[in-house]
């Protein structure tokens, strides 16, 4: 692993930063592209990558803090402010992020009198991409989104990863679970894992490839994001099983019970449409214009 990747002069250049920061690029641009493909306002594009970037830093970071409550509280008002709490790089939460960026997105295009589901089917493709890009970064920094050690779950599988030297090692990660008492009471460092980020980014680009397919063939607003929660809510249902995270209820843990509610979601949007007064109206306007 690579938490830190160079320096330039007193500034280094951390492996998650600078991936999070190439997936928000790709997504703008990406977002654009879309924009000007359904001849709207280019400028809202650059304004709503603006938002989701700030609302999606705070909102992962808030909901960190609500699960590690306990924790965040018990320190002391230095480690509070240091890379030990509020300023950990471990401490974002992906679904807290995309919550508090949807809200903000919502009410700015809510303000401009844009459809608010015609944006959100022109984001999916992009919500898609970028979070499997960012998900290298927590690879390359392994800061504990990686999964289970192999000889946990399929150990046949020749890709088993070292994470010794990232931010999170396992003998951390894993501290006080049943799997370390199962390696005797603390995880080798060089236990080789599941390298979830990578099955997330392979994920994120078949999600990726199915919403790029089928956005032009989709006439409804909302269709297409709906469709998007209902694979970004399996993709992450799945991986979750193989990944080390506290169990809410029912054997599930917190991830797995907002996939599941965002796949109800999806599936009620897509196949039960309530909007049928979103059709896109480009599309009306160009068939109107083919029968002229």
């Amino acid at each position: 692993m690579i938490p830190k990747l160079f320096q330039i002069g007193p500034i280094p250049v951390y492996s998650y930063g600078l991936m999070l920061g190439i997936s928000f690029i790709v997504a703008s641009y990406l977002l654009s592209k879309e924009f000007k493909r359904k001849k709207m306002d280019e400028n809202v594009a650059v304004n709503i990558t603006f938002l989701a970037l700030i609302g999606g830093v705070v909102g992962a970071k808030l909901l960190y803090i609500i699960e590690e409550w306990s924790y965040i509280t018990s320190l002391s008002s230095n480690k509070l402010f240091s890379t030990e709490g509020l300023f950990s790089a471990q401490g974002l939460t992906f679904y807290g992020g995309f919550i508090l960026a949807t809200v903000m997105v919502y009410f700015y295009v809510r303000a401009k009198k844009i459809p608010f589901l015609r944006i959100c089917d022109t984001a999916a493709p992009s919500l898609a991409i970028g979070y499997g890009i960012a998900r290298i970064g927590c690879h390359l920094s392994g800061d504990g989104d990686y999964g289970l050690p192999v000889s946990e779950f399929a150990s046949w599988v020749p890709w088993g990863t070292d994470y010794s030297n990232g931010t999170l090692p396992p003998s951390a990660a894993f501290r006080g679970s049943e799997i370390a008492q199962r390696f005797g009471g603390s995880v080798p460092d060089n236990v080789l894992c599941h390298p979830t980020p990578v099955y997330e980014f392979i994920l994120g680009v078949i999600m990726f490839s199915i919403l790029w397919y089928y956005r032009k063939k989709f006439k409804i607003d909302g269709k297409l994001f709906f469709l998007y929660l209902i694979l970004s809510g399996i993709a992450r249902l799945m991986v979750e099983y193989i990944r080390l995270n506290p169990k809410i209820i029912f054997g599930l843990s917190e991830a797995q019970l907002i996939s599941i509610i965002l796949i109800i979601i999806g599936i009620y949007f897509y196949f039960f449409n309530p909007f049928p007064q979103t059709v896109n109206n480009t599309e009306k306007i160009k068939s109107g214009a083919k029968k002229k």
